[in-house]
């Protein structure tokens, strides 16, 4: 796991600055045209780290369809809350280095509609690999039982470049519903 997480590193921040920039605009537009984004009303969606598709699109797009945004705030013992992001919004960076609202209404994951998860490596089974710390999945862990897939829909962004052969899904893993790429969708 560890391997292929840094190999996907590799490829996604050997990408050259102007090239993520267009890469993340397709993904992002493929995304926001969407039945999946369509139809959400309340959005969990990560703010961008420096190599990362940049999520600011959706979010502004999302802002202009009246759409709620709720960004993922971590906590100690490995709990992830989502705060509600406004266009003025008060932000910090925590102690991940990551963007993070300072105030704003919390909802229940269960309340979101569709979540864009950070996605270091996936597969063509929407299997995903993240940074390592496991909040994503711990947080959803629920969905693990679920028959059918209501909400939220867990959808991952990524380049091309990071798609792997495989991904050795371990039980406590939540796969994602949709993968969007500069090159399509999965």
């Amino acid at each position: 796991m560890n391997t292929l997480r840094a190999k996907a590193l590799h490829a996604r921040r050997s990408m050259h600055v102007d090239e993520r920039h267009d890469a993340s605009q397709k993904i992002c537009r493929r995304f926001t045209r969407s039945a999946i984004f369509l139809s959400s009303h309340a959005i969990g969606c990560y703010l961008p780290a420096y190599d990362e598709v940049d999520t600011l699109p959706i979010i502004e797009r999302a802002w202009c369809a009246n759409k709620r945004i709720f960004v993922p705030v971590l906590r100690k013992r490995y709990k992830m809350l989502f705060r509600e992001m406004r266009p003025d919004t008060p932000l910090e960076k925590n102690d991940y280095d990551i963007w993070e609202p300072t105030n704003g209404a919390f909802l229940s994951p269960r309340k979101l509609d569709a979540v864009i998860a950070p996605t270091v490596a996936f597969d063509d089974e929407n299997n995903r690999i993240g940074m390592g710390g496991g909040y994503f999945d711990r947080c959803f862990a629920y969905l693990r039982h679920r028959r059918i897939w209501l909400r939220p829909k867990l959808v991952g962004l990524a380049f091309d470049c990071q798609r792997v052969k495989r991904i050795s899904a371990r039980p406590w893993d939540i796969p994602l519903y949709r993968v969007f790429t500069d090159g399509g969708s999965i």
